[in-house]
């Protein structure tokens, strides 16, 4: 399962409110591409696909994630983190074997 930081709830939600309209949730997917085999997508969805998604819900906030995806997934926390160099979500997993140089790609 998917862990979402209180800080990264806030993050999104606030993002969330932004749009128009506003979407259902938000999407957390590995998707594959990289140099070292899979990447982290998140994205805002309108509608949750009953099929093949599994729904989390953090402090009112609605995350889906694809059955494939959750294998990848399980037991990862997303934080959101503000520093000199910038600002952004990180995904800390604990199935990561190996990632690549700029820390946008892993392998499991």
């Amino acid at each position: 399962m998917v862990q979402l930081t209180p800080v990264a709830v806030n993050k999104v939600k606030e993002i969330l409110g932004q749009q128009t309209p506003v979407p259902a949730g938000l999407r957390v997917a590995v998707v594959g591409g990289g140099c070292s085999g899979f990447s982290y997508r998140m994205a805002f969805e309108n509608q949750v696909n009953d099929a093949s998604d599994n729904v989390y819900e953090f402090d009112g906030l609605k995350v889906m994630v694809d059955q494939m995806s959750e294998m990848y997934l399980d037991g990862v926390s997303i934080d959101y983190i503000e520093t000199l160099e910038g600002a952004g979500f990180k995904f800390n997993n604990p199935n990561v074997k190996s990632t690549c140089g700029c820390g946008s790609s892993f392998t499991v």
